[in-house]
């Protein structure tokens, strides 16, 4: 099987060529083209996203080409590949529509099967792929029922996964969330955009007990989570001490406290989540899943509560959006499902899972 995915979901574009063989990766192909200039703005910018995608698509199929049949020729690629896979929501419809009649222009013009794919189920699908010089660490394993904690910019959510595709959402943010709160606290902080992975760096000299920041729904007795509230305390103490925002020991140890406020929830949240759904395994996904203090938290909480339970994490470079977490989430639904009718598929920005 040897599928094109395309993902234009926010301000990455993204495309990749999968072939699979008995289960296993035997070539990956991908080339993504960042939009940096929303870092001007403090954010994505949808409008301007579209006109990014629009540009770059070509450009960047183009060069999957070059990697895949030595040339750019269209025709060429058609011929290697069996499938044709895109991101249809959630995200921004105007840069959805391009990536996803880009793909459906590939499969009429191929006259290839063509999946419309979740993002989020792609996010969870990431964890099927390998590595460099490294096998899935999934691979010839079962691991449903299982639950996965998806944290990014737009979305902080617990699903329990039957199987592939067959997801139950148990909870979700109430609010902002996860990456949001990284990403206003960044932006409070002068740290800049994206915030995640700013905050992040700025904690690692910092002391995550300085400053004690709530928990929000923490004593609840659900899945759901809120970091509205989060949000706010930060910005108050901030308001309070912005001339000490000159201070890199002050920055650091904010960094690691808010960092460590998030995490907290997001981990006693997933393990209790875990323990009710009786899982195998703990699937992390999104742009979040990256975030170094919450791998090592969940790793080690989880070992200590659930020693039985398998935690698997994406690798880092499949963890923020890609196109190669699309083509592999194709896959996957491919052996479950019938093709989607691309003369008739539609981007649906606000397109949930397991409701």
């Amino acid at each position: 099987m040897r599928i094109i995915g395309i993902e234009s979901s926010c301000d990455d574009s993204a495309v990749a060529y999968l072939e699979m063989r008995d289960g296993k990766v035997v070539r990956l192909e991908q080339v993504v083209a960042s939009q940096l200039v929303h870092a001007n703005y403090g954010g994505v910018v949808p409008e301007v996203a579209a006109r990014e995608h629009s540009a770059k698509l070509p450009v960047i199929l183009k060069e999957l080409a070059h990697l895949v049949v030595g040339t750019a020729d269209g025709a060429k690629l058609g011929r290697v590949t069996d499938l044709v896979a895109a991101t249809a929501g959630p995200g921004l419809a105007t840069s959805l529509r391009v990536g996803l009649d880009t793909a459906r222009g590939l499969a009429a013009a191929w006259n290839k099967p063509f999946f419309a794919i979740n993002h989020i189920d792609g996010h969870v699908s990431a964890n099927w792929l390998p590595g460099k010089d490294a096998p899935s660490p999934l691979e010839g394993n079962d691991p449903f029922p299982a639950v996965a904690l998806v944290v990014s910019g737009g979305h902080t959510e617990l699903l329990r996964l039957s199987g592939h595709g067959d997801y139950e959402l148990l909870g979700a943010t109430l609010d902002d969330a996860a990456g949001e709160a990284f990403d206003k606290t960044a932006k409070l902080m002068g740290l800049g955009y994206p915030g995640g992975p700013a905050i992040s760096r700025a904690a690692v000299n910092g002391n995550p007990q300085a400053y004690d920041f709530p928990r929000p729904m923490s004593g609840t007795d659900d899945f759901n989570f809120s970091f509205s509230g989060l949000k706010t305390s930060v910005r108050y103490f901030i308001e309070k001490n912005v001339e000490r925002l000159s201070d890199p020991q002050f920055v650091a140890d904010l960094s690691a406290s808010v960092e460590q406020a998030i995490v907290d929830v997001l981990v006693l949240k997933t393990v209790w989540a875990a323990e009710a759904c009786g899982s195998r395994t703990v699937l992390l996904a999104g742009g979040v899943a990256a975030n170094r203090k919450l791998r090592e938290t969940l790793r080690s909480v989880l070992a200590d509560r659930l020693p039985d339970v398998r935690f698997v994490e994406p690798r880092p470079e499949h963890c923020t959006d890609n196109a190669a977490m699309i083509a592999m989430a194709g896959h996957l639904q491919s052996a479950r499902r019938g093709p989607d009718d691309w003369r008739i598929s539609e981007a649906d920005p606000n397109w949930e899972l397991g409701r």
